[in-house]
């Protein structure tokens, strides 16, 4: 099942939280970079002054007045040992520790560390460390705070002529570390007389990270919530909306495949007002299509029902009449009457065939002229009627030539079936501005002005009296509007001038 809108909306708005994220993850390295530019400041103090002392004999007078100069811009616990590891210079005199650590548990108290939401964030953390594989343990005190020589592991390496570092827990219970980096002091001739120790906690480091971390912590939960309202407020103004347009389509058709009711639309100006605007065209359209084949069967069933009865009627008569002229007349009202029908079935499946679009025939470049000609006379050779072409030099179109056929065709039969024998009929073809004009002119009875729209509706066929055209469909002009109008013109009915019907056809020139 895929997710709604609600959902993709909350995981595309839940990327508001991965760049606060990122920089939680990036603290760690960030803390890494800290500590290393420590290490790196602590070993140049103890180099520099290693360097100072240097040259001459270890003394205590010596070594304290370097540090009392050095000590004064350094916030770490400098000490200078002897070969033996006995202190003989210390910058810090007293109880309390330099480097970093607070003084008394009140300050300790006020680390960002120890809040709820700290603590509550850091657990995921926490377990994931203790799921991985441990890391060597420090050392669990400061090593010299006991007092006696300082010969740590670091400055072993600094009295065997190396640098020595190391890492320790910091002491008086701080949620810190403190670094030790040693450096030896050579006499004249090279020899290891003593070394340099500095140590330095990490607590103003860590304390400024754990203030990162918070504040970036509470920029994640700002994000995640506004990514959460930020969610809703869409959710309700598109995936409720959509939700309301697929409930009304769900009712919108009865079980007769009836359209009912109508797509409501709020006060929107939005593309949701859009859709719903487009669907209700749809279901307007659609509704006045079910109208329409409705209606179309109704006409359908009524032109059937009338040479069906005649059919009936003339074999019933045909039975009961003597042998003879009288029987061969209703034989032969039978045999038209099935003809007509038989006409009116052939021009239903053309109509049937161009609202589906079927067999859809490539267009082609048309001499207008040239195939009314050749439609002329072939009507004129079935029907024995006098159609005159007046082609137009030049006016071609861009249309299917069976489909343009057709259109000529019904045209000319239309216009012969309603003119007298002795009338000949007339196809003008000639051009006007971007389009091609062909006008049909007859000489019969002519279309009033309230027949002029109608004549091209299906089954619509007006007969005045005296006028031919009883075999005659009613669905000749609503196939050549529809090809008309699918290639993109137009087709009209209007009175010619001295007496009879005139039809045009425009369509774009080429």
């Amino acid at each position: 099942m895929r997710p709604g809108i609600r959902t993709r909306l909350l995981a595309f708005n839940a990327l508001l939280v991965f760049l606060p994220a990122g920089g939680l993850l990036f603290l760690d390295a960030h803390e890494r970079r800290l500590l290393e530019d420590q290490e790196r400041v602590m070993a140049q103090q103890a180099r520099m002054l290693a360097s100072a002392l240097s040259g001459a004999a270890l003394d205590s007078g010596i070594a304290e007045r370097a540090l009392s100069a050095l000590g004064q811009r350094s916030d770490a616990r400098i000490r200078v040992v002897d070969a033996a590891g006995r202190a003989i210079a210390d910058s810090v005199r007293g109880s309390g520790e330099r480097g970093g650590a607070p003084g008394s548990a009140a300050t300790r108290a006020a680390s960002p560390r120890d809040g709820w939401l700290y603590r509550a964030a850091a657990l995921p953390f926490r377990l994931w460390r203790r799921l991985r594989a441990p890391a060597a343990p420090h050392s669990a005190a400061d090593l010299y705070a006991a007092g006696g020589p300082l010969l740590g592991p670091e400055v072993r390496a600094a009295l065997a002529g190396r640098y020595g570092a190391a890492t320790r827990i910091s002491s008086g219970g701080q949620r810190s570390v403190t670094l030790y980096s040693a450096v030896p002091v050579r006499d004249d001739s090279g020899r290891v007389t003593g070394a340099v120790l500095v140590a330095q906690s990490t607590w103003r480091i860590l304390q400024a990270l754990y203030e990162l971390r918070l504040g970036a912590l509470r920029l994640v939960l700002l994000s995640a919530a506004l990514a959460v309202v930020l969610s809703l407020i869409v959710s309700r103004t598109i995936a409720r909306p959509l939700r309301s347009l697929r409930d009304q389509a769900a009712r919108m058709l009865d079980g007769r495949g009836t359209t009912v009711g109508r797509f409501e639309t709020a006060a929107r100006d939005d593309e949701i007002a859009d859709l719903a605007a487009a669907l209700e065209t749809l279901r307007t359209r659609l509704h006045e299509r079910v109208q329409f084949a409705e209606a179309f069967a109704a006409d359908v069933a009524h032109e059937f029902r009338n040479p069906l009865a005649s059919i009936r009627t003339a074999a019933e008569m045909a039975l009961d009449a003597a042998a003879g002229t009288e029987r061969e007349r209703f034989v032969g009202l039978i045999q038209r009457e099935v003809a007509r029908m038989d006409a009116m079935l052939v021009s239903l499946r053309e109509l049937g065939r161009l609202d589906a679009g079927a067999d859809a025939e490539p267009a082609e470049r048309i001499e207008l002229g040239a195939i009314a000609a050749g439609v002329a006379r072939a009507q004129s050779l079935a029907t024995g009627h006098d159609v005159r072409v007046t082609p137009g030099p030049g006016v071609c179109v861009e249309a299917p030539p069976v489909r343009l056929g057709q259109v000529l065709e019904n045209l000319i039969a239309n216009a012969i079936g309603f003119s007298p024998c002795d009338a000949p009929v007339d196809v003008e073809v000639c051009r006007s501005g971007p389009e091609a004009l062909l006008r049909v002119l007859d000489r019969g009875p002519g279309v009033c002005e309230a027949h002029r729209e109608r004549v091209f509706e299906r089954f619509f066929s007006h007969r005045p009296a005296g006028v031919g055209g009883e075999s005659h469909t009613g669905l000749g002009l609503s196939i050549a509007r529809s090809i008309v109008h699918d290639l993109g013109g137009s087709i009209r009915s209007d009175a010619r001038p001295g007496g009879g019907a005139l039809f045009e056809v425009r369509l774009p020139a080429c």
